[in-house]
């Protein structure tokens, strides 16, 4: 089954706290995970920020949910048990629990920003009740903004002359780390299919060399231009190479990418090479940085002795 979202596991884990007892939340939050029958890949399901667990970080918020509400409690550091106010909700046997059931608790509408039941239907009913958690929102807009940054990408270098834009792939792979410190990266000034438009010796005396070719294209980049390339590699006897273009590149190019014997070249289409600008801060600029924080519940878990 699909993981549920946060607001789906708020019944199970007052039914899995039921008997009264008191358990860490990673106990909790494995007996869940059997119960709901997900399989190994769906409990190791990263969110897009690669920091935490999809199903761990729903469990958290929802828990954090039926805690203000009142439903379940700390009893001690690093473990949470049934308050009983959630065993009077268990006895009502509800269909579900969710944001819209909490909100007949007064410390559940103080949580939410909500003062009276008039105010349930304001701006901030409706982000709380959304399916997703706060940081699965976060990361939803983050990946937004990144796809229109790149978007934005695109059309500049689509725009800029081919001399600039083999700049920008030259100082691209240089920012990655092609180079190294007592590299060299250039840019050769030719033109033509099948030419090579830059240089980086990754060593200072240029043993090891990559070419690079870049493509400032609307249309599909074919196996001939890929030849061509690596017909051109001969002559500088390089076994490296990269091709970069603003579109993308036909079936048949890279599948002859993969048979190429004894050199190895490396293809990177229009929004591979934006994603590779933005994290390597290439004809980008840092706007605004948020630092989120949580409870490192490592710190606050005493071993019993």
């Amino acid at each position: 089954m699909a993981i549920p979202d946060f607001q789906s596991v708020m019944l199970p884990i007052l039914e899995a706290l039921q008997d009264g007892q008191e358990r860490k939340m990673r106990e909790v939050t494995e007996t869940l995970a059997v119960r709901l029958k997900l399989t190994d890949e769906e409990r190791q399901e990263l969110l897009p920020s690669g920091q935490q667990t999809v199903f761990s970080n729903r469990v958290a918020w929802a828990k954090s949910h039926l805690k203000n509400a009142g439903l379940i409690e700390n009893p001690v550091r690093g473990k949470v048990s049934i308050a009983e106010a959630g065993r009077k909700v268990l006895l009502q046997k509800p269909a579900t629990v969710n944001c819209k059931f909490l909100k007949q608790f007064s410390t559940y509408l103080k949580f939410i920003g909500h003062t009276t039941d008039q105010d349930n239907e304001g701006e901030a009913g409706t982000v709380i009740e959304s399916s997703q958690t706060p940081l699965e929102l976060l990361d939803a807009s983050f990946n937004t903004l990144q796809k229109a940054t790149a978007q934005d990408l695109m059309a500049k270098l689509k725009t800029c002359s081919p001399g600039f834009f083999e700049q920008v792939v030259v100082r691209l792979l240089r920012a990655m780390g092609y180079g190294g410190v007592t590299g060299d990266a250039s840019v050769t000034g030719k033109s033509g299919d099948g030419g090579i438009d830059g240089i980086i010796k990754e060593d200072k005396l240029g043993l090891d060399v990559v070419c690079i070719q870049a493509k400032r294209w609307d249309g599909s980049v074919g196996r001939p231009v890929i030849q061509g390339f690596v017909g051109s590699m001969d002559y500088i006897r390089a076994k490296k190479g990269v091709i970069l273009t603003t579109s993308q590149f036909t079936k048949d190019a890279l599948d002859f990418v993969d048979r190429i014997e004894g050199k190895k070249v490396v293809l990177i289409d229009g929004p591979k090479l934006a994603d590779l600008m933005i994290e390597h801060n290439v004809g980008v600029k840092l706007t605004k940085l948020y630092e989120l924080k949580e409870v490192s519940n490592d710190f606050f878990d005493e071993d019993e002795g």
